[in-house]
């Protein structure tokens, strides 16, 4: 099947965001980090701690991350994040984790299509859509 991953890059604080990401979302992180590889002769010594690849697993959840920018990074706003939850004591846990030390854009609140929804920019400047949908139990 065929599906989509976020895949987030950082700049040199990938380790940081993607803990975070794991106490508020849970699931499984590993990180791999430029020493060790084939690329650690091609780096900089400053760069052989930053993160090559890492992935956060939980059930079909799954957001990709890096540290290995090509160009110089602009803001987190041409690409969201969307957490479609499965109830409401999940989207309130995640919506408090997320925005903390972030900036909430449009609190939690029942729209007109019958969800619940909200919208935050993190601390790292990545915006989450946070939505659960009560008719889809």
């Amino acid at each position: 099947m065929t599906q989509i991953n976020a895949y987030l890059t950082f700049n040199g604080n990938c380790r940081e965001a993607m803990n975070y990401y794991k106490e508020c979302l849970g699931g499984e992180l590993t990180l791999q980090t430029v020493d060790g590889t084939p690329m650690a002769d091609k780096m900089p010594p400053q760069m052989r701690q930053h993160i090559l690849h890492s992935t956060l697993q939980k059930d079909s959840l799954m957001i990709m991350a890096s540290d290995m920018a090509r160009e110089k990074l602009a803001g987190g706003n041409r690409v969201s994040l969307m957490l479609n939850c499965s109830s409401d004591d999940e989207i309130n846990g995640y919506f408090n984790k997320l925005s903390d030390g972030g900036q909430i854009i449009d609190p939690l609140a029942e729209m007109f299509w019958g969800a619940k929804f909200g919208t935050i920019e993190d601390k790292f400047g990545i915006n989450w859509l946070l939505h659960y949908n009560k008719n889809q139990q």
